[in-house]
């Protein structure tokens, strides 16, 4: 982590003493519910390093409201207030999944009558006809795999007040859901979470960055990341064994050790892969980064200086 020099470093000891609040917004069943496979966290995790996060992002909305109505008064045009839009970015299981919809519960309770979505960008990967139509079905998750353009004009339509679609992926069916969208529609906060979430597309004129007034990048080094990677994918096949319309279910006819050779095989020339050259080169981007030791344990928090 030494290369993050635009960043403070805050130990998990020192993070929980900018905000003290011991009663979490929520029960030990809803977090039970929140979190992903193979995912760790706990109502400490909340106290600790959840309900400061909220925090401070309140400081981050309270500037941009402030920002926003002096730019009305010295254009003598007051109008709507945009959506928030928050990004939340970080490897493969990494548990990024957890830290959104946690962060989408904890926002909607601390901000009461705020609505507040999300939505994850595996939508906006091609439909799998498609990545074998342009050859790229092994490139799935890298940059040239995701519909960048149509995610782009979706955040605009988001930001613009209208109402806007986002399809819908399965890791069941390993694809997207024909006929199936989420609707955003007077969303106050969106949470918008994924792989690329800080990746530019190839149109220059194009940075789906433009659109966050937050982001969050969660982090890990690969060594834990590919043991969680694994754990998820056997709780993914333990889920499939009984289902013939699982994706997964194929594996589970397999020898054990042909199933541990995929994964490793999968994680090290695309999982890895990805996370080098895309994903982590993104993390300066984010506003905050939480970093996770061994077992998922939130051992410190970045935020950027500048």
């Amino acid at each position: 982590m030494n290369e993050l020099i635009n960043f403070d470093e805050i130990s998990r000891e020192k993070w929980q003493e900018l905000y003290r609040n011991n009663i979490p917004p929520l029960t030990e069943e809803e977090l039970e519910n929140i979190r992903s496979l193979n995912d760790q966290i706990n109502m400490q995790d909340v106290t600790d390093v959840y309900l400061p996060l909220v925090h401070f992002f309140r400081i981050y909305k309270k500037n941009i409201e402030d920002m926003r109505f002096s730019k009305g008064l010295f254009l003598q045009k007051i109008s709507k207030a945009p959506t928030l839009i928050i990004g939340i970015a970080g490897s493969v299981a990494v548990g990024k999944s957890t830290t959104a919809r946690l962060m989408q519960t904890l926002l909607s309770r601390v901000f009461k009558h705020t609505k507040v979505d999300l939505i994850t960008t595996d939508g906006f990967l091609y439909p799998n006809d498609v990545l074998k139509e342009k050859g790229i079905m092994h490139r799935k998750g890298f940059p040239e795999s995701y519909d960048m353009e149509k995610l782009t004009n979706f955040l605009y339509e988001v930001k613009s007040g209208k109402t806007a679609e986002a399809p819908v992926y399965s890791h069941e069916s390993y694809d997207i859901v024909p006929d199936e969208k989420i609707v955003i529609d007077n969303t106050d906060i969106l949470i918008v979470e994924g792989i690329n979430v800080f990746q530019s597309p190839q149109n220059d004129q194009l940075y789906i960055g433009d659109y966050f007034d937050f982001s969050i990048y969660v982090d890990a080094n690969e060594e834990n990341i590919e043991k969680w990677y694994l754990e998820r994918f056997d709780s993914l096949l333990a889920l499939a064994k009984d289902d013939p319309s699982n994706y997964y279910y194929q594996f589970t006819k397999w020898k054990f050790e042909d199933v541990i050779a995929l994964a490793k095989n999968t994680w090290r020339d695309v999982n890895l892969v990805n996370l080098e050259e895309y994903i982590k080169p993104t993390r300066n981007r984010a506003d905050v980064i939480i970093h996770k030791g061994d077992d998922h344990f939130i051992d410190k928090i970045y935020l950027k200086k500048y």
